[in-house]
């Protein structure tokens, strides 16, 4: 069986022809299938660096339970066109991603901190210094 699906090989087949030929209209590409992540560690914390381009800071929302870690947001880019236009392609996309991920020990969810900017949001996630697990003496 070939690798190429059906309309991959019809995409690669017509890729070099002038792109004026085969335009067709189309809205909405659909979203990433997960949220691309870079996570680094260093002795106190874990820094992690998630690609969110098109969510506005409201519609991100990051949850920590234990050493957990979710983030999801709502994305929507907004298409601008006047009456006069007519829409031949569109690749933008909308609606909403998610990611979970584990880390190897828990985050200390009151000394962590969110940042987003320019579409990428930077979680600064402290350890906690809380031993979670303890042993139980058997009596």
């Amino acid at each position: 069986m070939s690798s190429f699906s059906q309309r991959g090989l019809f995409d690669e087949l017509f890729r070099d022809i002038s792109p004026g030929y085969l335009v067709r209209p189309l809205h909405g590409d659909p979203l990433p299938s997960q949220i691309k992540v870079d996570i680094k560690e260093n002795p106190n914390e874990f820094i992690v660096e998630a690609e969110l381009a098109g969510a506005s800071k409201d519609n991100i929302h990051v949850r920590i339970e234990g050493n957990v870690v979710g983030i999801s947001a709502d994305i929507s880019q907004i298409d601008s066109q006047s009456s006069e236009d007519k829409l031949l392609r569109s690749e933008r996309y909308y609606g909403q991603v998610s990611r979970s991920f584990q880390l190897p020990v828990d985050i200390d969810q009151t000394a962590s901190k969110a940042k987003y900017d320019n579409g990428v949001l930077t979680l600064t996630l402290v350890k906690s210094k809380a031993k979670s697990g303890q042993r139980l003496t058997v009596e």
